[in-house]
C-alpha cells in the first residue's frame, strides 16, 4: 500500500509538471558588479558579471531605506522566473510586505528550470547553469558589501525554488541559519521523474543537470539523504492538499489552471512533504510544517504562506 501511495504521489507531481557532500570546486574569479540601478528607495537591481556562468545576472534586492546592517533572505523563484523582475514581486505583495522590515530580500532573475544548481554539462537550450556557485560563492559577498548585509542569511523558495533552497541549505549549511519551502518537495528521489520532466518540457536535457536517474549526483543533492545538515537550522515547510480553497472562489483568469494543473501538483507535493516531515521527526530535527486542508499550487497561496512564514524565518534571522 505504501509503495502504491508513493507511486501515485510521484505520478500526480509529474502529471502537473512539478518543477523541483563535497563543496563545488573553487572558481578562479569572484562575480564582478557591472552596475546598480536604484529602482526605488527600497528596491534596487544589481547586475553581476558571473565568472561561473560567463554572463551577466540581474539580482533585485528589497532593502530598508535607511542605514545600518541587516540579515539577508535569499528568496528563489519557480520553474518560469520573470525576466525583468522576480515573480515574487510581480505576483505577490512581497515588496510592500517587506517594507519597514530590517532585512535584505535577495531575488535572483532568470534560471528557468535550473533548480538553481550547478549543471554537469552546458545545455543547448539553457547554456551554462552554475547557479549553486553563483548563489553560494559569488553573490553573498556582493550583497553584504553593497547592501549592508551582516552575514546572517536564510534561503527559501516556492516549488522549484523551494527544492533548491533545501538542496543549497544541506550542501552549504554554514551559509544559512534558516530554510523555507513553499509547496516544495525536498526529496529528489520522490521528485526525480517530475523534475526531469519539467526540464524536458521547457526544452532542456535533464541529463545535463545531475546525469541520468542512477547517477550518484542525485543523492549528493538530496535533502532527504543529507538531512543531518539541517540540524540546528530553523525549518519552514508549507503545502496544501490540491483541493480548491478560498482563492479558487475568486474570479481570476488563471482559475482553471489552478484547479486542473495546480491541484494534482499540490496533491503530490503534500505527499512528499509529509514523508520529509516524518524523516525530520525520526531524526529529532524540529521543523514548522504547515499542512493546509485546502489549496492548489498557485501564487495566491504562496503569498499567504510567505506571510505565515515570516515570524519563523525573521525570528531566526533576528529581523
Amino acid at each position: 500500500m505504501r509503495k502504491r501511495f508513493v507511486a501515485a504521489a510521484v505520478l500526480a507531481i509529474a502529471a502537473g509538471l512539478l518543477y523541483p557532500v563535497a563543496a563545488p570546486p573553487a572558481i578562479a574569479h569572484a562575480g564582478e558588479v557591472v552596475r546598480v540601478d536604484q529602482l526605488s528607495a527600497t528596491r534596487s537591481a544589481i547586475f553581476i558579471d558571473s565568472a561561473a556562468m560567463g554572463r551577466t545576472i540581474q539580482v533585485q534586492v528589497l532593502h530598508p531605506a535607511g542605514g545600518g546592517d541587516r540579515p539577508s533572505y535569499y528568496l528563489l523563484d519557480g520553474l518560469d522566473p520573470g525576466a525583468t523582475q522576480s515573480t515574487w514581486t510581480n505576483a505577490t505583495d512581497a515588496e510592500p510586505f517587506f517594507q519597514g522590515k530590517n532585512v535584505n530580500v535577495v531575488l535572483p532573475m532568470g534560471g528557468q528550470a535550473s533548480y538553481y544548481t550547478d549543471w554537469a554539462a552546458d545545455d543547448p537550450r539553457f547554456g551554462r547553469y552554475k547557479w549553486e556557485t553563483f548563489l553560494t560563492q559569488e553573490l553573498p559577498p556582493i550583497i553584504d558589501g553593497y547592501f549592508a548585509g551582516n552575514g546572517v542569511n536564510a534561503i527559501g523558495g516556492l516549488s522549484m525554488g523551494g527544492i533548491a533552497a533545501f538542496v543549497l541549505a544541506v550542501r552549504h549549511p554554514e551559509l544559512y541559519r534558516a530554510v523555507a519551502g513553499y509547496s516544495a518537495c525536498p526529496d529528489t528521489t520522490i521528485a526525480q521523474g517530475a523534475m526531469a520532466f519539467s526540464i524536458a518540457n521547457r526544452g532542456g536535457n535533464p541529463f545535463n543537470m545531475w546525469g541520468g536517474p542512477a547517477d550518484p549526483a542525485w543523492q549528493e543533492h538530496n535533502p532527504a539523504v543529507l538531512t543531518e545538515a539541517l540540524r540546528g537550522k530553523t525549518i519552514f515547510l508549507s503545502t496544501g492538499t490540491g483541493i480548491p480553497g478560498p482563492h479558487e472562489l475568486e474570479i481570476k483568469p488563471q482559475l482553471p489552471e489552478n484547479i486542473f494543473f495546480g491541484g494534482p501538483i499540490e496533491f503530490g507535493v503534500d505527499a512528499c512533504v509529509t514523508a520529509f516531515e516524518q524523516r525530520l521527526r525520526s531524526m529529532n530535527i524540529p521543523a514548522r510544517v504547515e499542512h493546509s486542508p485546502v489549496g492548489t499550487h498557485s501564487w495566491s497561496y504562496w503569498q499567504d504562506t510567505l506571510h505565515e512564514s515570516w515570524p519563523t524565518i525573521g525570528g531566526a534571522l533576528g529581523a
